[in-house]
């Protein structure tokens, strides 16, 4: 049967360049229309501060998760399975992370005693910048990557520290809780210092004019709190997600749209937040995963002379796209379910 023009057209454009190259054309066309999701999340949530009920929250939540599968369907449709796998592999290890992150912006919100009515434009503008920083870290890494091979031995290792890490953690400290304190890094604590500040929050503004002088609101340093945090986190997630594509469109899209729907889903998980007593267990155990696989492809394309002669090493098992995906749903859905079991148990103990 003969193919639709519009598939035969978007197969040409995606296939018929090097395997993972991505033609400039559609390049400009995503980054333009996720920064028109960005721009209507903007001005439809945040143009009038207030805090969103449950209902509108869940809404949202699913009409991001919506795109976010549809871009995935159009990936796997125009392009090919493969790459169709590694997006959705990216896109849940992405968001599975990037709800971790909502533990420390509910910790920062609470420490700066943000208004509930004011948080929306905060987070937006955090994430905003938490994009724009990972677009850097993902040019980055394809620019390393194409250079040299054995900088998957070095994002292999990270990510086994990261996970034992945060294991170790989680064992000792047990499940992550909102109700911790916010410590505030160098650089943030740094503007705190020499920055002009008002003592309470005009609005959402950012800044304010008084008797002739600039002063910066707290908000302002609550935004900035948020992105350097996730500038922290963002060196976790760009080495995990180069673990199960070396495609920065996959990269970048993956993250792009992981980010799309976080401020609803700040609002919509609410309290369920510290009901997830394991997630921080099963993140390791997907970070872990994601580590040897990379150490194993490092392996597998070794040019370090040290190493079996600077030649690659055989006989490795390979560990396909599809499979991780199914691992990372695993360990997502069994630490899940096994969290609210534990919140259901001990709120019948107390």
């Amino acid at each position: 049967m003969e193919q639709p023009v519009s598939t035969a057209v978007a197969e040409t454009a995606l296939t018929g360049m090097a395997p993972d190259a991505v033609p400039t054309w559609i390049w400009l066309a995503t980054v333009g229309g996720i920064a028109a999701l960005f721009v209507f999340d903007f001005f439809s949530h945040t143009r009038k501060a207030h805090e969103p009920t449950f209902r509108e929250a869940a809404l949202w939540s699913t009409f991001y998760v919506t795109i976010a599968l549809l871009f995935g369907w159009g990936v796997w449709h125009f392009w090919d399975r493969d790459h169709g796998i590694e997006y959705f592999a990216g896109f849940i290890t992405e968001k599975s992370l990037s709800v971790d992150n909502l533990f420390v912006f509910v910790i920062i919100m609470g420490s700066f005693r943000v208004p509930r009515a004011y948080q929306q434009k905060a987070l937006l503008i955090g994430i905003v910048i938490a994009l724009v920083m990972r677009g850097l870290f993902i040019a980055a890494g394809a620019a390393a990557i194409e250079r040299f091979s054995w900088v998957f031995y070095l994002f292999g290792l990270f990510l086994l520290y990261t996970a034992w890490k945060l294991a170790a953690e989680s064992f000792k400290h047990g499940a992550k809780s909102t109700d911790e304190e916010y410590e505030p890094n160098a650089v943030v604590k740094y503007f705190q210092r020499h920055l002009p500040t008002t003592p309470d929050y005009r609005g959402n503004a950012l800044t304010v004019i008084e008797n002739g002088k600039r002063y910066f609101t707290p908000m302002f340093i609550v935004i900035l709190a948020l992105g350097m945090t996730d500038l922290l986190f963002a060196l976790d997630s760009i080495p995990a997600i180069y673990g199960l594509t070396d495609a920065p469109y996959i990269v970048f899209t993956a993250n792009a749209f992981a980010l799309l729907g976080l401020l609803q889903l700040y609002f919509l998980l609410g309290g369920l937040l510290d009901r997830l007593v394991y997630l921080g267990l099963g993140l390791s155990l997907i970070l872990a995963f994601i580590g040897v696989k990379l150490v194993i492809h490092a392996m597998e394309a070794n040019t370090l002379p040290f190493l079996n002669g600077g030649q690659p090493i055989e006989g490795l098992p390979h560990i396909e796209t599809s499979f991780s995906l199914s691992v990372i749903v695993g360990i997502l859905v069994v630490t899940t379910v096994a969290s609210l079991l534990k919140s259901r148990s001990d709120a019948r103990k107390g």
